[in-house]
């Protein structure tokens, strides 16, 4: 399959990096320290929020705050440490070194101060990076995927969204961008997309006049 775009637009955990390993280890501990029980845990929707968003639906609001900080700050140490379980996932560097810098940005549902610290273990350096700082409403609302479309100047309707998870395939339907969802954390089953992959390494992209020639093997 191909498709021409102005942009592509990734998510980072579990799209363009690895960061399960991290996550399980980091939320469990954060759980243990609030006395979130496992049922509890199993009826809040996870991956692809924000950290707020879930922390929010877990304890009472005037906590809010102080647990969203203590998460954050296990995430990003965890992130930085030696075999901390954060990798690049299969077809992220050749992807990205086919792409200038202008033509893609990393959308993430992650703080800023934790997605740089995952992309620079990963060794992937966006031009543009919208994190959860950057917004009012998270994923599964479009306001990301469409604040990465302005900030790059390209009309959203010719962007290309690349996602793992439900929340964020949602977000870029939403936005009105062709959306390539990835099984790296999902099967097949659970991913609403135009095109279903199993990961980057079953994309390529050339940059032509007319935009970027993007080619999906499914």
């Amino acid at each position: 399959m191909m498709i021409t775009a102005d942009a592509l637009l990734f998510d980072n955990d579990g799209t363009l990096v690895s960061s399960l390993e991290s996550v399980r280890r980091c939320w469990t501990a954060w759980a243990h320290e609030y006395g979130i029980t496992a049922e509890e845990f199993a009826r809040v929707e996870l991956h692809g929020r924000t950290a707020a968003a879930i922390v929010a639906d877990l304890v009472p609001a005037e906590r809010v705050p102080k647990a969203v900080a203590r998460i954050e700050e296990l995430e990003v140490e965890d992130a930085g440490r030696a075999g901390g379980g954060v990798r690049p996932l299969p077809g992220t560097a050749e992807l990205l070194r086919s792409l200038p810098a202008d033509r893609w940005a990393v959308v993430t549902s992650a703080t800023r101060r934790l997605a740089g610290a995952r992309l620079a273990v990963a060794g992937v350096r966006p031009g543009t990076l919208i994190a959860a700082d950057d917004v009012t409403r998270g994923k599964p609302d479009p306001e990301p995927f469409l604040l990465a479309a302005r900030a790059l100047g390209v009309d959203p309707a010719r962007c290309v969204v690349f996602e793992d998870a439900p929340a964020g395939l949602r977000a870029g339907r939403a936005a009105g961008m062709a959306t390539v969802a990835l099984t790296t954390t999902h099967t097949a089953a659970e991913l609403a997309a135009d095109v279903v992959v199993r990961d980057l390494s079953a994309v390529s992209a050339q940059v032509t006049q007319d935009g970027v020639r993007i080619t999906v093997e499914g």
